[in-house]
């Protein structure tokens, strides 16, 4: 059974390549292609040792060595290891002072913190003029917060008065010597 080609328009032809069928004679017994996996396989790679490789052949001397060191002399001397670690003792030393010494300053730190924290303070402001306190705009004030502020005027004319009093008292004083 052949299959016949379709006749395309000339228009076409000269653009398009021309329609290709497959031919039924490649699926015969011959070329079954579930057998044939050995096309596209890439030839063996050399692999190397590897990092971890190297690593653990590495490990082997160095284990021997800490082994070696970390015997004990004859005689119950010191261990090559301990005596190389002991030239260092100093720095245990050096450490405990400055630790020592920090110590002290953050408690020093602290005592003066909580000294400065309870004493008690002064909570008068003294103002040049009293009336400072009328000193911003009346408009800026919500309804119902204006406050009578004629006691503290008068507290503060007090205090002027009782200033005036004592510098014209140490003025007199000065002009008797």
């Amino acid at each position: 059974m052949a299959r016949q080609a379709r006749v395309r328009p000339a228009a076409l032809t000269s653009t398009m390549p021309a329609r290709r069928f497959a031919s039924t004679e490649s699926h015969g017994d011959h070329h079954d292609h579930h057998d044939h996996h050995d096309h596209g396989h890439a030839a063996p790679v050399e692999e190397s040792f590897g990092t971890y490789g190297y690593i653990a052949l590495g490990t082997i001397p160095f284990v021997y060595a800490l082994y070696t060191l970390s015997r004990p002399g004859k005689d119950g001397e010191a261990t090559a290891l301990e005596a190389y670690l002991n030239k260092f003792s100093y720095l245990t030393t050096q450490s405990e002072t400055r630790n020592s010494l920090h110590t002290a300053a953050v408690e020093q730190a602290a005592h003066d913190k909580n000294l400065l924290y309870n004493i008690e303070r002064n909570t008068n402001v003294d103002l040049r003029y009293p009336e400072i306190f009328q000193s911003s705009s009346p408009y800026n004030v919500p309804a119902g917060h204006s406050a009578n502020l004629d006691n503290v005027v008068a507290h503060y004319r007090e205090q002027h008065h009782k200033e005036v009093a004592r510098q014209q008292a140490a003025q007199a004083a000065r002009e008797k010597q």
